[in-house]
């Protein structure tokens, strides 16, 4: 243990609510559209309600959870128009970062780009979904901070948060998983190569596979004649 470790706070009962609630909906546990059932929780992490409301607002804040009156907090769920308006935001607002990002980066950046890219990998292979989830927004998030513009990676971010529930769906596949990694490789190539537009290229494809497959278990989607 490093003297950093040594005096890190221990986390409040609302922290250790807020990370438990958040891992059960990105890891599909609580699926969208789901109640939050939060006596049952409640008693399950051996919390009171209070921290429990206090992570719900915070979740709330997110877009991970809505609140209805009289029902209660539910697991937010998407319509078709939302997914594919979160997808055109981002491809917008992410191309404009991967321009950026391909400008001004450097061998030691590419180098941690890489070992973000074995940390999915590892996932994939142990099919740990949560864990590739993580690791797949680390290798993006990472990307686009190098665009060296913090405000637009904290919008992306936001638009990423509001489909979690349904990123380890779509992971949880494993033909979608080899997609992923064969996408995130070549996105890797185009980089070295300092090549935008096929970076870009890439990239646009990624989420039109994610959104092609999430869009089936949305509502609003015609169902299989």
């Amino acid at each position: 243990m490093n003297p950093a470790e040594g005096h890190r706070r221990p986390p409040t009962a609302q922290e250790f609510v807020l990370t438990e609630l958040r891992r059960a909906i990105t890891t599909g546990r609580f699926r969208p559209g789901a109640p939050v059932r939060q006596d049952a929780i409640a008693e399950e992490l051996g919390v009171s309600r209070v921290p429990l409301r206090e992570a719900l607002k915070t979740l709330q804040g997110e877009g991970l959870v809505t609140y209805h009156a009289h029902r209660g907090y539910f697991v937010e769920e998407l319509s078709l128009d939302d997914l594919r308006e979160v997808y055109r935001i981002r491809e917008l607002l992410e191309g404009e970062a991967i321009r950026q990002a391909v400008t001004h980066l450097t061998l030691e950046q590419l180098q941690e780009l890489e070992r973000a890219q074995d940390e999915v990998e590892r996932a994939a292979a142990d099919t740990d979904v949560l864990t590739m989830a993580a690791a797949n927004r680390n290798f993006h998030m990472t990307l686009f901070e190098y665009a060296g513009m913090p405000r637009l990676t904290r919008l992306i971010a936001t638009l990423w948060d509001a489909t979690d529930a349904y990123r380890s769906i779509y992971y949880a596949d494993g033909d979608n998983r080899a997609r992923v990694i064969a996408e995130h490789r070549a996105t890797l190539d185009a980089l070295r190569h300092r090549d935008t537009d096929e970076a870009l290229r890439i990239l646009d494809l990624h989420r039109a596979h994610a959104v092609s497959a999430l869009e089936h278990l949305l509502p609003g989607h015609p169902a299989p004649t």
